[in-house]
């Protein structure tokens, strides 16, 4: 695999004696989407912070397109667009004026400045209010304007931080679709922080589930689920006719299977590893129907909130 463009090697952000962020390794490559996917005060700002050079670790390595962002912060802040949760624009100015002004901060000459604002105000759905000030801007049009924004200067990363906060769902679509577009169209690696876990999953390659400052997982869903849901990865719905307890107790001493539920016409056989199968042949030699039988796909949601179930309940013990 190629060289990450984001890499933090055993990152501590330590406060007094409490760990905002508790030995972090992380590993982004260049062209995917990232989702850093936890509840609020999990430590992804400040884990954020210490990528772009904004906050020194109190122990370990950031490396950001092969920069040292510590030692090297500015050199970061070039190739990184970072869109933070609280954004700030002049209210006097126009949209196209506000970004053409950032153009001017990065020393990117004028004409340039001018054909790239307009392209990307076209694209984030702003190229009819380029001329309205800014203060009269919706939150959902300020986010797509910052979009725009971290774009100026042609990055090779953006950071969005918690980009969909306060926009309503049609807004968080139309933001969601745009930054999809964007990698896609442009190769930029995205690193997405969120709260919000079914936003995450419809547009990012991998996500890593991170609480108290801890990467607890990372991986594509089917791996997340296989990494929290070690008991349960799989969940196999069986429809047959008739269910009735001999065949419950067969499908229950299938190896593998931790758990079979009666849902009224089906069953659900709760599985460490896909035996699908096994309850196959096990339904059809006792003399069953098999009308139907399907694995339930885990989305994040369920993954996160059935492991802290799982945690909380094993805590309790």
């Amino acid at each position: 695999m190629t060289q990450p463009i984001i890499e933090l090697n055993d990152i501590t952000k330590q406060y007094d004696d409490q760990f905002a962020v508790d030995h972090l390794s992380l590993s982004i490559f260049k062209g995917e989407v990232y989702g850093l996917l936890g509840p609020n005060g999990a430590g992804k700002t400040t884990a954020i912070l210490t990528m772009l050079g904004l906050s020194e670790p109190t122990s370990g390595q950031v490396r950001v397109a092969g920069i040292n962002s510590t030692r090297q912060p500015i050199e970061v802040k070039r190739k990184v667009g970072y869109l933070p949760d609280d954004l700030g624009f002049y209210h006097n100015m126009t949209g196209l004026e506000n970004l053409l002004f950032t153009a001017e901060m990065n020393n990117i000459p004028k004409n340039t400045a001018k054909k790239r604002a307009d392209d990307l105000l076209q694209k984030v759905y702003l190229n009819e209010s380029a001329d309205k000030k800014t203060g009269k801007y919706s939150r959902g049009m300020k986010q797509r304007l910052g979009l725009a924004d971290v774009l100026m200067k042609n990055p090779e990363v953006i950071i969005l931080d918690e980009p969909t906060l306060g926009i309503d769902p049609e807004g968080v679509r139309e933001l969601l679709k745009m930054i999809r577009n964007l990698n896609e169209l442009e190769n930029i690696t995205v690193l997405l922080s969120s709260h919000h876990l079914h936003q995450v999953q419809q547009i990012c390659d991998r996500a890593g589930i991170f609480v108290q400052g801890t990467l607890l997982a990372e991986g594509d869903i089917p791996s997340l689920a296989e990494q929290l849901l070690v008991d349960d990865t799989f969940v196999t719905t069986v429809s047959a006719d008739p269910i009735d307890a001999d065949l419950m107790q067969k499908i229950s001493l299938i190896d593998g299977v931790n758990k079979v539920d009666h849902d009224k016409s089906y069953l659900e056989v709760y599985c460490s590893r896909d035996v699908t199968p096994q309850i196959s042949k096990t339904v059809i030699d006792s003399g069953s129907a098999l009308l139907q039988i399907s694995n339930k796909n885990f989305g994040l949601d369920e993954i996160y909130h059935r492991y802290f179930e799982g945690r909380e309940q094993h805590e309790s013990v």
